[in-house]
């Protein structure tokens, strides 16, 4: 909410730190983040606090209007820590991630050099502000003396928005909406999950004037590439390096120097595990080509089908050319005979295309070895709270699936 962000902002500007608590923490994960963090004051929306008492949390808790200034501030430092935030990839716990007031400033003024959000400009940013995107886009905007509309993507739309933060389901929202043609927006700032083409043509069609931007990072590498348009004919395409941001491949996995890196991963003996030597990895596969990066996907997310590696990108970019396949996800299932193979759902928009449509569009577009053993359409894929796809849950939804609802 307002008072949340204006707190945020406060805080930054004075040099104190900013700990995001998402708002899906379970209760040990979150006892487990503040022994961690172990914040000075814990600030909440008031239709939070009950929240937090279910989670367990007995302290105060503070809002917008309660919260007491100690005096005035110091002016912050560039090597102050500023944003701890909370990354739990796939699976896993989360992980507490530091970055500092230099990474940050660098990375506002390297979206300088990328997007057009001016003074005078409208920017909508409708996702929630414990996700660090959209934390991103409200002082993006504000810093460069924009208006930010923190409501509804169709509230925004509607007052007339020039630039619209999203994330690729977002943007399927906006389609879903029934808005009619918006010719406000110039400009479509996109991240998180891959964007499959298709998404990209449905949102050109509500949006005919926006320049649509997608860009790749991590919490812990912050700006790393991006492209502009419809994308690519090459699914693996990622786009151009930003300025100022170098890549490399080492044992076939991107590591990335820049000034914009995180410090480290906040833990009990300190920051720990952060850039060494001023290069990073978080395990994407890919190859670089001049300024050009091509991504094939996390090193864990490879299958191995008879002892050929399969991408599971690939996959899900088959599935999401199809008219109608909105997402998909592609995971790998035990396999008696080869060990493991390619399993996969999709998220169907409308009618979507029929079964017989999906096999011959997969035998047509892929290898062999690529063929998922199944394909199940579901309402919508499952996610961790940070909205990453939840392979556990996937993996149990297919095996439960298997022999009662294939498409």
């Amino acid at each position: 909410d307002v008072g949340s962000l204006v707190v945020v902002t406060a805080a930054m500007h004075a040099g104190v730190s900013v700990v995001l608590l998402h708002r899906h923490l379970l209760p040990a994960q979150l006892t487990r983040v503040l022994e961690l963090a172990k914040p000075g004051a814990v600030v909440a929306a008031s239709h939070q606090h009950t929240r937090l008492r279910r989670l367990g949390f007995d302290g105060t808790v503070e809002t917008a209007d309660s919260l007491e200034s100690d005096g005035t501030a110091d002016r912050a430092r560039p090597g102050t820590e500023l944003l701890v935030g909370i990354t739990s990839g796939t699976t896993g716990e989360p992980k507490l991630f530091v970055r500092n007031q230099r990474s940050w400033a660098t990375t506002l003024d390297r979206s300088d050099a990328t997007f057009d959000i001016g003074s005078g400009d409208r920017v909508a940013v409708p996702g929630v502000l414990d996700h660090t995107h959209f934390l991103y886009g409200a002082l993006h905007g504000l810093t460069r003396g924009a208006t930010v509309d923190l409501r509804s993507v169709t509230h925004s739309l509607r007052d007339a928005a020039t630039h619209l933060y999203s994330v690729p389901t977002i943007a399927w929202d906006v389609v879903r909406s029934g808005i009619g043609p918006v010719g406000s927006v110039r400009e479509v700032l996109s991240s998180a999950a891959r964007w499959p083409r298709t998404g990209r043509e449905a949102l050109q069609e509500v949006l005919p004037k926006a320049s649509l931007v997608h860009f790749y990072g991590a919490s812990e590498l912050s700006f790393v590439s991006f492209d502009r348009g419809l994308g690519a004919a090459d699914e693996h395409a990622a786009g151009e390096l930003f300025d100022g941001v170098d890549a490399e491949i080492r044992a076939g996995l991107v590591h990335v120097r820049s000034d914009m890196l995180f410090d480290g991963y906040l833990t009990e003996d300190g920051v720990l595990n952060g850039p060494a030597d001023g290069w990073m990895t978080v395990g994407d596969r890919g190859r670089v080509a001049g300024n050009s990066l091509q991504l094939f996907g996390r090193d864990s997310d490879t299958v191995i089908r008879a002892g050929l590696n399969v991408e599971p990108a690939a996959i899900e970019a088959a599935l999401t050319a199809l008219p109608g396949v909105s997402e998909a996800a592609c995971i790998g299932v035990p396999d008696s005979r080869m060990g493991e193979a390619p399993a996969a759902a999709i998220v169907v928009d409308g009618d979507g295309p029929s079964s017989s449509e999906i096999w011959r569009h997969l035998r047509a577009t892929l290898p062999s070895p690529s063929m998922p053993v199944q394909v199940l359409a579901v309402d919508s894929l499952p996610r961790t709270p940070r909205g990453k796809l939840d392979r556990q849950a996937l993996a149990a939804t297919l095996a439960a699936s298997r022999d009662r609802n294939p498409v």
